[in-house]
């Protein structure tokens, strides 16, 4: 659960923000009339969000890949009009 804390609160307290999110280890939300508007999260969970978002990215990559490697696939391009291809920057030699 993360630390609601309304954006005027959090600029006069921004240093104290900062410790409790690197050496507490907690979230903080940063609100506007309510809404959220920013986190303040530690570097390692922000590593650990991109990481995860990475992989998420590279598993969709694939299962696009793998389909559209199929036969019926391929013979659907020309049918359909199909002309773009996704290719991984290594693969481009």
């Amino acid at each position: 659960m993360a630390y609601e804390i309304p954006v005027t609160q959090a600029r006069a307290e921004l240093a104290e923000l900062i410790n409790r999110v690197v050496y507490g280890g907690e979230r903080v939300v940063v609100t506007r009339h309510g809404k959220p508007l920013v986190a303040l999260v530690s570097a390692a969970d922000l590593e650990r969000l991109e990481g995860a978002a990475e992989a998420a990215e590279e598993q969709v990559i694939s299962s696009v890949s793998s389909f559209g490697s199929t036969s019926s696939a391929s013979g659907s391009r020309g049918r359909f009009g199909l002309t773009a291809e996704h290719h991984r920057p290594e693969d481009r030699g």
